[in-house]
């Protein structure tokens, strides 16, 4: 992205002020510039619809500090983060600002955060993923890639001794219809609201935790993606309200239960061909299909430093929990990290794609979606090959089994991830030198924060984080 120059401001100013007539029609007073920080807390400043103008040209300003956040609103003294000096400009992305549905009277526009000088500032997490996506570009590549959105409705009140307690509002089965029938006029102001907001949504349903529900859109380049999980996020929370419902994304939202997945769905390719299918490697993969892949697993333990960054995302990620807590690919496999998916005979080169399972919404999607380009990406210039697939829960095998397989448990701890993202050149280079010092950095921030705490205790604490 280039600097923001004379000619580019008045561009964003005249472009901001041709959307006003439609805003005011729409009844829009004002408008929401979120992004996500570095502990995947969406963070907001609001202007005034007359001001849209002048924030699409000059930003509005928002202290760095926020790069050292962690999730409870302490802030990590960082090798590049956590100071009070500087200041930075938030610039709206006209080309996806949305009237929000759930939000009578609001619109919603992610940002990209510049310095005061005009150039993109070294830890926005959204321009890395953009130039990520550039770089793939250059060889011919495009990425498509969707999130997977779960989360709890519980009741707003809690229980009459603890207001934070999670008390499911839905009592149906898993997947049942009755638990359906219980959320049928939620889940269609919901759908309504997505609709006309633009999201495609490809499936909803009841999910398998007390409470749970989830949501599946359709893919887009990885830069739409990751804000179109923000949007439907913040649709959900906004929708959820409206019916006197609390929600949480949180990884782990009670120590006993099944937690919130943030499944992330990736397909590779070339000259409007999917490089998924349609090639003579296993199931279908070509060459550079697999080497994407390939790349994925073998990043996969630095890689859950961005895709599983709490503390409570490691009470998920446990085995025979079909969240992925081993380095292993399969077809259909749930208990593998990398799901295969090839889609029905006759759809494949449209549906063929990998999913990573270990992920969860403590993310910052932005942040996630680089590293998995970079991750893949660098298994694509080594024509990295995948290993045997795995067509049994990992778990079920011996030590020795797994061992022959090539099979490793991925990090059980977040100091473990943060360990193996520290150590991953590949990670390291693509994000830069001060972001990633500054993820390791609010990683073990978060390590040091819930040292010593209870399962039960770092649920209750970040329950109602996410």
């Amino acid at each position: 992205m280039d600097q923001l120059d004379h000619t580019t401001r008045d561009d964003r100013r005249a472009a901001a002020e041709a959307l006003l007539p439609e805003l005011e029609d729409a009844g829009v007073v004002a408008v929401a510039l979120p992004w996500v920080d570095t502990s995947g807390i969406t963070r907001v400043k609001t202007v005034p619809l007359a001001k849209l103008p002048s924030a699409a040209a000059w930003g509005v300003g928002m202290s760095p500090v926020f790069d050292g956040f962690l999730l409870d609103d302490s802030i990590v003294a960082g090798r590049f983060a956590g100071s009070a000096v500087g200041d930075l400009r938030l610039h709206p992305d006209l080309s996806r600002l949305t009237v929000l549905a759930g939000q009578p009277g609001w619109a919603w526009a992610p940002v990209d955060r510049y310095t005061q000088a005009g150039t993109p500032h070294v830890q926005c997490s959204r321009s890395l993923l953009r130039r990520l996506v550039d770089s793939l570009a250059e060889d011919g590549l495009t990425v498509l890639g969707a999130f997977e959105v779960e989360w709890v409705v519980g009741r707003p009140d809690g229980l009459p001794d603890d207001a934070d307690a999670f008390v499911p509002a839905l009592s149906g089965p898993a997947y049942g219809m009755t638990r359906l029938a219980e959320v049928s006029d939620y889940a269609r102001d919901l759908l309504v609201a997505l609709e006309e907001q633009g999201v495609v949504v490809d499936q909803f349903h009841p999910e398998y935790a007390g409470g749970q529900l989830e949501i599946s859109v359709g893919a887009q380049d990885p830069v739409a993606a990751a804000d179109t999980a923000l949007l439907v996020r913040n649709t959900i929370t906004a929708v959820s309200a409206q019916h006197g419902l609390r929600v949480s994304f949180s990884p782990k939202v009670t120590a006993d239960g099944v937690g919130n997945g943030g499944h992330v769905h990736l397909s590779l390719w070339r000259d409007g061909e999917n490089l998924m299918s349609g090639g003579e490697g296993t199931f279908g993969l070509t060459p550079d299909g697999e080497a994407f892949t390939a790349g994925l697993l073998a990043h996969l333990p630095g890689l859950l430093a961005v895709g599983a960054p709490s503390v409570a995302s490691y009470l998920r990620l446990v085995p025979s929990h079909w969240a992925g807590a081993y380095a292993a690919w399969g077809l259909e496999n749930r208990e593998a990290a990398l799901r295969f998916v090839t889609g029905p005979d006759g759809n494949r080169q449209h549906a063929a794609n990998v999913e990573v399972k270990s992920f969860d919404l403590a993310a910052n999607p932005y942040l996630l979606l680089a590293g998995c380009l970079a991750a893949g990406a660098a298994g694509v210039r080594a024509g990295s090959r995948l290993p045997d697939p795995v067509g049994v829960d990992p778990a079920s095998l011996s030590d020795e089994g797994r061992r022959e397989a090539g099979i490793r448990p991925l990090p059980s701890s977040l100091e473990e991830a943060a360990r193996a993202f520290e150590q991953d050149e590949v990670l390291a280079e693509a994000f830069g030198e001060e972001l990633h010092a500054t993820v390791v950095d609010v990683r073990r921030g978060e390590v040091a924060l819930f040292e010593g705490v209870s399962a039960e205790g770092v649920c209750r604490s970040v329950r109602w984080k996410h």
